[in-house]
């Protein structure tokens, strides 16, 4: 059932919860979310209703790695292993305790497009469900991120759903090895909204006309009333997840740490796999700079640490969509 426009805006103006923080960045070579004293604010701008713009409340460090090494689930707590002796190198603490090797199985598929139209304008859209004992353990989880290597034009996209119901933004700083080489990184800010698949009105969901009334940002992508979103290269992944643990970095600053093998499922093809830590904050200043520099140094070293685990110049996201030899044209 659709609401009229005062009711949207009076509801996604309530379920709005990004945070105030600030952070930002552009590439490796300009002043980035690693170095909170030397960023500028998010223009203070507003959306369409009037609410500020979302700023930059998560830091996430990811390395995509190559699946070979990942045999056996043991694999995962090797990994881990690795890199907490690299984190002890730089004084960083990997807290493990009560960590159990028991991987977790999450199902991703990722909806576009026959012409990839929603990557190739920079917006994912993603569905997720995880399984307990081979079932589905909680209601799916709808995604749609809009992600851009500049963050003024990542925040002044407006990603809130016209739902009724509650739904959560997520705007993150994500930093990524440099495409062609180890020991540096590079940044992308993902603008998310999300939400349970039941907090959805019924009717045809795979209709681009009613997508686009659930995203109003994705409006402008509609060509025909005909046209319809469909499974992204006919590809189910099938995530197999491993907690490894909090990282310390002093100062108040922790992130939790995973690691994560990608496969298709029914084949099992592997895909790539994905080690990845991420801290959140409310205000910039509680970003430290001696922690946040911490951060820098330690997720540069681990570059090298592992150079022959790391998978330069793609996302998983990505990965998925080049699958059947018809890559899109994305900036990521």
């Amino acid at each position: 059932m659709n609401v009229s426009k005062k009711e949207f805006e009076k509801r996604r103006h309530k379920n709005t919860t990004g945070s105030r923080s600030g952070e930002a960045a552009q590439s490796e070579v300009a002043p980035t979310a690693l170095h909170p004293g030397r960023v500028a604010d998010v223009t203070p701008r507003k959306y369409s209703d009037g609410h500020p713009l979302d700023e930059v409340h998560y830091l996430e460090c990811k390395l995509i790695l190559k699946p070979d090494h990942f045999t056996a689930a043991k694999t995962f707590l090797e990994y881990g292993a690795s890199v907490g002796k690299a984190a002890k190198e730089f004084g960083i603490d990997l807290n493990s305790k009560g960590v159990l090797l028991n991987p977790k199985i999450r199902e991703v598929l990722f909806l576009d497009t026959a012409d990839f139209r929603l990557y190739n304008n920079a917006f994912i859209l993603r569905r997720r469900i995880p399984y307990e004992l081979g079932f589905p353990a909680s209601d799916p989880e709808i995604v749609l991120k809009f992600r851009h290597s500049d963050m003024q034009t990542a925040a002044n996209v407006d990603v809130r759903p016209n739902i009724a119901g509650e739904y959560r933004i997520k705007f993150k700083a994500e930093a990524l090895p440099l495409k062609d080489q180890v020991g540096g990184y590079r940044l992308l800010f993902s603008h998310n909204v999300e939400f349970g698949l039941s907090q959805l009105p019924e009717g045809d969901r795979t209709s681009m006309t009613t997508v686009a009334n659930i995203f109003p940002s994705l409006a402008r992508l509609k060509k025909s009333s005909g046209e319809r979103i469909e499974l992204v290269n006919q590809t189910i992944v099938e995530e197999v997840l491993q907690d490894l643990g909090f990282l310390d970095f002093g100062k108040g600053v922790s992130a939790k740490a995973n690691v994560a093998l990608w496969r298709e499922r029914g084949m099992h093809r592997p895909l790539c796999g994905e080690f990845a830590f991420q801290a959140k904050f409310k205000r910039r200043d509680e970003l430290h700079e001696k922690a946040v520099h911490s951060v820098r140094a330690f997720f540069i070293a681990l570059q090298h640490a592992g150079r022959d685990w790391l998978s330069l110049g793609t996302t998983k996201t990505g990965m998925v969509y080049r699958l059947r030899g018809n890559p899109p044209q994305a900036h990521e």
